[in-house]
């Protein structure tokens, strides 16, 4: 593809049009967020080699600016370089900044601060939202403006809002974001994407902007929708899933390698446009999942594989070769083909206990006196691990309740020794504690905010209050975690004791091990025997475990590794049956039945 700085990409009657040629968008979902940045370039440039011209990518505004006015986007996050690796393998790009994702990342991509303003209306002209979201689209399109194809970048369409035909139909708000893109600089075509039913599609949408489909079946059924309420220009599937995400408890989602090629194919041979959602999905990294909730709290996994083309550790599937054969039925695909993938390196070391959490906690963050039992937000803490504790002196057997909603997991201890769990998807508010005296300390886990409905925003944490037999627990001292810190403090308590002569600590602990490789490299990580909680490798959060799967193994991409040593972490909610550090040769996501 050849761009110029005089180069003009529009919507013609029938195509879109690059330089007054129609140009066919082949692209495929790559979001910058859940791919290693040392890794991007590779992903890229697997895209093109499939047959792809563009790459799409949602921008998460949390993850961008976690608090409010401190706005980052260096490293994993620096949006313009990944644009120019873009354009530097000769490709364009779709940028879809919301502000709202969906995604099945936290909160939909909205930050968890905008909700602690009870008059702030989201998605929806309402002032306070409005000021919110102008600041963070001004930054993204200071970002995306000089990188638009008409000053020589590859940037050929930018998205307003996300699928909002499924949650609202405010015109004036649609409107004002239209108005905030183009103030800030944004001259590509713009569009929205929606479900193709005549609702959605009709409540999402405004004159002037050019409405796209999402969908992954019956495409020829869907394509006539769209066309009746997009009667001119070009037809394009913005989101074709070809995979699907899994949650925590359910299986692994899958989908036929052929039937979605045919779908591909059906799409292509009536004209239209395409991007793959996902071609390579990536890892949900750190506590970013998000969770959906329809009657059952359903965290999403840390992996996003989403039985992509690509697999979550760059390496082409069978849908790979399936659609990169149906693409060269209708525009040229390169010659050259990436390799497969090579197993990973297998090792099992020791894992060894070094302190436990209550231990540990007050080097991992401060404490705040409070009287009532506060939410996560109250207390400024959005993403993460609160431990609560206070003294209770009632004495025998009496029932702990929380008045309205446990958000999401609470491991309740009384002087260190654990007492039960209190969960979310189980819907339990309640337990018996055997003897209610002593220290009770009640650790409580963010599982991944809700990111699609009505229950977006929600607050974190032990909603409604502790009760003991009825009565109100008060007294309080909150510890918000700060996880950054548990490396440092790990490595710290590691070198003053014998962790070799360490007992394994009631309740939730922190453990380490050490891997000695011959090179950086891919590895998966098996957590069959581990219970739940988290690891760092050489310092970086990888994300979440959990016994309950379907996802066994986690992806370590290779940058975070290193020749020599390399230092791992566990924080282990529960219990392990086996304390031990497992390298196995390739990934295991789970049964793909239930």
């Amino acid at each position: 593809m050849h761009v110029t700085a005089n180069s003009r990409f529009a919507i013609g009657a029938t195509d879109f049009e690059l330089d007054g040629r129609p140009y066919r968008i082949l692209a495929g979902a790559l979001h910058y967020f859940r791919v290693h940045p040392d890794l991007w370039a590779d992903r890229i440039h697997k895209a093109r080699l499939m047959g792809l011209n563009t790459i799409e990518t949602y921008v998460p505004w949390n993850a961008h600016e976690r608090h409010r006015g401190e706005w980052r986007a260096d490293g994993a996050l620096d949006l313009g370089r990944f644009l120019d690796l873009v354009a530097a393998e000769g490709m364009t790009a779709v940028v879809r900044p919301g502000p709202y994702i969906c995604a099945e990342w936290d909160n939909g991509g909205l930050p968890a601060w905008l909700f602690r303003d009870p008059e702030v209306g989201i998605r929806r002209a309402e002032p306070h939202y409005l000021q919110a979201v102008t600041d963070y689209l001004r930054h993204v399109y200071e970002i995306v403006a000089p990188r638009q194809l008409d000053v020589g970048g590859p940037v050929i369409l930018v998205q307003i809002e996300n699928e909002y035909g499924a949650y609202g139909a405010e015109k004036a708000y649609l409107a004002e974001l239209v108005r905030v893109t183009r103030e800030a600089g944004i001259t590509v075509p713009l569009t929205t994407i929606d479900q193709p039913t005549p609702q959605m599609l009709a409540d999402g949408s405004l004159p002037g902007l050019h409405l796209t489909g999402s969908f992954g079946s019956r495409t020829a059924e869907r394509l006539a929708t769209l066309r009746e309420f997009q009667p001119t220009g070009p037809l394009m599937c913005m989101e074709f899933w070809c995979g699907w995400f899994d949650d925590w408890g359910s299986h692994h989602h899958t989908t036929d390698a052929a039937a979605s090629a045919a779908e591909l194919d059906t799409l292509l041979a009536a004209g239209g446009s395409v991007n793959v959602y996902m071609f390579h999905g990536g890892t949900n990294f750190g506590l970013t999942s998000g969770a959906n909730d329809k009657g059952r709290y359903a965290p999403i996994t840390t992996s996003y594989d989403y039985d992509a083309p690509l697999d979550e550790a760059g390496h082409p599937t069978a849908k790979y070769w399936a659609f990169r054969e149906v693409i060269s039925r209708y525009a040229e695909v390169p010659d050259e083909r990436p390799g497969g993938a090579s197993p990973a390196p297998e090792l099992t070391v020791p894992l060894r206990p070094v302190v436990s959490l209550l231990g540990a906690a007050a080097q991992l963050g401060d404490a705040r006196a409070v009287d009532r039992m506060p939410a996560f937000d109250e207390l400024g803490h959005y993403r993460g691990v609160v431990v609560f504790t206070t003294t209770i002196e009632r004495g025998g057997p009496a029932t702990l309740a929380i008045g309205d909603e446990v958000r999401d997991r609470a491991w309740i201890l009384i002087d260190g020794t654990p007492v039960g769990v209190l969960a979310r998807d189980a819907h339990e508010r309640a337990i018996t504690l055997p003897d209610a005296r002593g220290e009770l300390a009640i650790v409580v886990e963010d599982q991944g905010r809700v990111d699609y409905g009505t229950r977006i925003g929600e607050h974190k944490g032990l909603i409604g209050g502790v009760t003991l037999d009825g009565v109100e627990l008060a007294g309080w001292t909150a510890r918000p975690l700060d996880l950054e810190r548990v490396p440092a403090v790990v490595a710290s308590a590691a070198a003053d004791a014998d962790v070799d002569a360490l007992p394994v600590p009631a309740g939730p602990f922190l453990a380490t091990a050490a891997l000695e490789l011959d090179a950086p490299a891919d590895l998966f990580l098996d957590t069959l025997h581990w219970g739940k909680g988290l690891v760092w490798v050489n310092g970086f959060l990888l994300g979440r475990y959990w016994r309950r799967g379907p996802q066994r193994t986690m992806f370590v991409p290779s940058p975070v590794t290193r020749a020599g040593r390399n230092e791992v972490v566990v924080l282990e909610f529960e219990a392990m049956a086996k304390s031990e550090i497992r390298l196995v040769a390739s990934p295991e996501l789970g049964h793909t039945e239930i």
